[in-house]
């Protein structure tokens, strides 16, 4: 199977993100903490953050969730959970879609997780020059 990496190109992997609900003045470092637990199967949160509710209503509305639905770009159906929401991106996902999540994690001030090389992109209010 294979994936597109964030400079477009394909790769052997499959293109995973994920968005993250942390404290604002959260790290990047604590963002990788926060995947490892859930890795773990550890989720200490039980009540889902608004930020998150309202990320997937509106990432739903235009990308309807699971991968049998027509047009949808998912791969998997969205693995939500109490403060994060995991994506599984088809290697045919257009452009737009990544774009998309982007600025919707923007503007629900959410951490943006790239599990392909674990980088993480902060939301762009939290971005100092």
């Amino acid at each position: 199977m294979t994936g597109r990496a964030r400079d477009g190109t394909l790769s052997a992997v499959s293109f995973d993100l994920s968005v993250w609900a942390l404290p604002n003045g959260a790290t990047p470092e604590q963002v990788r903490a926060a995947v490892q637990q859930c890795r773990e199967g550890w989720h200490g949160r039980q009540q889902p953050d608004p930020r998150l509710v309202a990320f997937y209503r509106a990432i739903t509305a235009s990308y309807p969730d699971g991968p049998t639905r027509p047009g949808t770009p998912w791969e998997a159906p969205l693995h939500t959970a109490a403060d994060h929401i995991e994506m599984n991106l088809n290697p045919t996902c257009p452009d737009q879609v990544l774009l998309d999540i982007e600025r919707l994690a923007g503007e629900h001030d959410l951490m943006l997780f790239d599990a392909q090389d674990g980088s993480v992109y902060p939301p762009p209010a939290r971005v100092r020059s």
